[in-house]
């Protein structure tokens, strides 16, 4: 295939949150573009994934750093996978050092499958070690909860506001917290 008809170079990262940064997946690499979500890999609705599947053509090749930034579970990445080859499109997985096209030997769909299965299994291991961290923590008393987001004062002004009739969602965008966290702090 020549320079010209070559398809799109395609980056796709994933964090859990809005303050972590995703510079560290994809550096040194360059794309045509890159897709970026900040989302939780638990949650199903990523909308840079979802704008990639629908980019991504025949001849691309879609770029991850690793496979546990693609996937939710073994399941979701089989999908993903097999998805994307299918429509002709190469997949390269950084860290792993795997790259899929469609033409896999049974050796390239096995490791997929094993590979993506450390990496589930490595997501439940940090799971578990964290909750048993808060349950030390709690247990020896020094686990407090997440800080609060907003102040003793904002809080006051938060439920004199409600009570006045302001819309929960307008209270929300004001002290920049989300409409179920204004609810929480109405309830305690």
């Amino acid at each position: 295939m020549n320079e010209s008809t070559r398809g799109h170079r395609l980056g796709y990262a994933r964090v859990s949150s809005e303050d972590q940064n995703t510079v560290r997946q994809l550096d040194g690499l360059s794309f045509n573009k890159v897709f970026t979500d900040k989302v939780s890999g638990g949650n199903a609705q990523r909308p840079q994934l979802t704008a990639l599947l629908s980019h991504a053509r025949e001849g691309d090749t879609v770029v991850v750093h690793s496979m546990d930034r693609l996937a939710r579970n073994l399941d979701d990445l089989r999908a993903l996978v097999n998805g994307l080859t299918d429509k002709g499109v190469r997949v390269e997985f950084v860290k792993e050092g795997l790259t899929f096209t469609g033409e896999d030997s049974a050796m390239s769909r096995l490791l997929l499958s094993v590979m993506g299965a450390f990496a589930e299994f490595e997501r439940a291991l940090i799971r578990e070690r964290q909750h048993e961290g808060i349950q030390a923590a709690k247990k020896a008393g020094v686990y407090k909860g997440r800080k609060k987001t907003l102040t003793a004062a904002q809080i006051s002004d938060l439920r004199q506001r409600a009570e006045k009739g302001e819309a929960k969602a307008s209270l929300a965008r004001d002290f920049g917290i989300s409409r179920e966290t204004v609810y929480q702090y109405l309830k305690s």
